[in-house]
């Protein structure tokens, strides 16, 4: 048996081949490159017909090589937060705003929760611009006539290729409509966002199926019969990807954002866990939550100073970066030049440099801004701690640090005295979806 494994990214979509132990197998992953529009005014869409193609490009190229022959089931990792407009027939009304746009915000007089601290501890989430209860209103506004029901990039997708695509608790969780421990919608949340259930997607059950439908069952004979699981939040998969599935680990994962998770179990109505005001908190599934804090700078960062810097790549950048001490630099840097995810409320363009002179290179100014993101999860990671019994491990994975052998000892040196290990999967996931759809992972860890 292997896994076909989606991921559904921000920089791109990549489709990868699992074994039946959810190990990426070597060398068999197709990827397509997604561009977001952005601009000055804080817009980060997607077209979403075009991402549409592009994941079935992935699936193409996979079949072409005779690649999904043995598949068994279709797993599937997404970003969170997103949300479009579809009109009767399923139709985009607009781009797909994705979780970097900043442009929401709440109409004149509208109001929200009546107990924010409440509204908290029972969605993890606020009333933000990030979450459904600001997104939709405004989406509203300008959808125009035709406007029938909203949803998010992977019920839109997936709506496209399978009979039915309810959303996953995982996936409703980062709207922030949906009571966590209830499992269902938050009535006073939908009032806010100004939405009756039959505007947002039905949320699937524990242990739902989908089957592709006709045309791309004829399209991919191999997946004709194979059962398809529901989207599970990208941050949540990473978490499990990296084996931080208890609350002895916390994870730091640094893809196109950053961000520090801690996942524990709470059953469907079992009473949730105290919750600091200043983290957030979702579903990983109908078993677990994730609590944790993210970023809008992580490998999105990296890339823009390495290029704005005029930097090197890999070893000639590595060399530059050796006689710096992480954790010392001259130069002091607010990284969040895309603004804050919640609770903060600062635009796109909130980033500063400190501590700058004539003698200042370009590898410290970009030491810097790694190490402002460092001290901004060894913070949020503090805090999450008070939570649990003791200090966590800390394993790294993602992308960005792969990459960067510096960077991973600056965030050795802020997270100290914990253990800090590495994980250089670059699929983690994709490979934490797989895990869970294929029940992988044990209840209760």
């Amino acid at each position: 048996m292997s896994i076909l494994a989606l991921d559904l990214g921000t920089s791109s979509v990549r489709g990868l081949v699992l074994d039946d132990a959810a190990v990426p197998l070597p060398g068999v992953l197709a990827r397509r490159p997604v561009e977001v529009a952005v601009d000055d005014g804080g817009a980060a869409t997607l077209d979403a017909a075009a991402y549409l193609a592009a994941l079935v490009d992935c699936v193409d190229e996979l079949h072409a090589a005779g690649r999904l022959d043995g598949v068994r089931l279709v797993s599937a990792s997404s970003q969170w937060h997103s949300a479009v407009p579809l009109d009767r027939a399923g139709a985009p009304l607009g781009p797909l705003v994705t979780w970097l746009d900043t442009r929401p915000t709440p109409a004149a007089g509208a109001t929200g929760p009546t107990d924010p601290r409440a509204f908290h501890q029972r969605t993890g989430a606020w009333w933000h611009r990030f979450y459904w209860t600001v997104k939709l209103p405004w989406l509203r506004a300008w959808s125009g006539p035709g406007l029938a029901r909203f949803t998010g990039l992977p019920e839109f997708v997936l709506g496209a290729l399978l009979t039915e695509a309810p959303m996953s608790v995982s996936q409703a969780s980062g709207t922030g409509l949906l009571d966590l421990a209830r499992l269902d919608w938050d009535e006073e949340a939908l009032a806010i966002a100004g939405v009756t259930r039959a505007e947002v997607p039905p949320l699937a059950p524990a242990g739902w199926r989908g089957r592709a439908r006709q045309e791309y069952a004829r399209r991919w004979p191999a997946l004709a019969d194979v059962p398809w699981a529901p989207a599970t939040g990208d941050g949540a998969a990473s978490n499990v990807g990296t084996g931080c599935v208890d609350p002895t680990r916390a994870a730091v994962t640094v893809g196109t954002s950053a961000a520090v998770r801690l996942v524990q179990p709470v059953a469907p109505g079992a009473p949730l866990p105290p919750l600091p005001e200043s983290v957030w908190r979702y579903r990983v599934d109908h078993e677990r939550i994730v609590t944790g804090a993210a970023y809008s700078a992580g490998g999105n960062l990296f890339a823009w100073a390495r290029k704005t810097l005029q930097l090197p790549e890999g070893e000639a950048l590595e060399r530059e970066l050796s006689a710096i001490t992480p954790g010392r630099t001259e130069v002091r840097a607010d990284p969040r030049l895309g603004g804050d995810r919640p609770p903060g409320t600062a635009p796109a363009g909130a980033g500063t440099l400190a501590g700058l002179a004539f003698s200042t290179t370009p590898a410290e100014i970009f030491a810097g801004l790694m190490d402002g993101v460092c001290a901004m999860v060894a913070r949020d990671l503090a805090t999450l701690e008070s939570t649990v019994d003791g200090m966590t491990e800390v394993v790294l994975g993602g992308g960005a640090v792969a990459a960067q052998p510096w960077w991973r000892r600056a965030f050795q040196a802020a997270l100290a005295p914990r253990a800090v290990r590495h994980v250089d999967n670059p699929e983690v996931g994709a490979t934490g979806a797989a895990l869970l759809a294929a029940g992988l992972v044990p209840a209760g860890r």
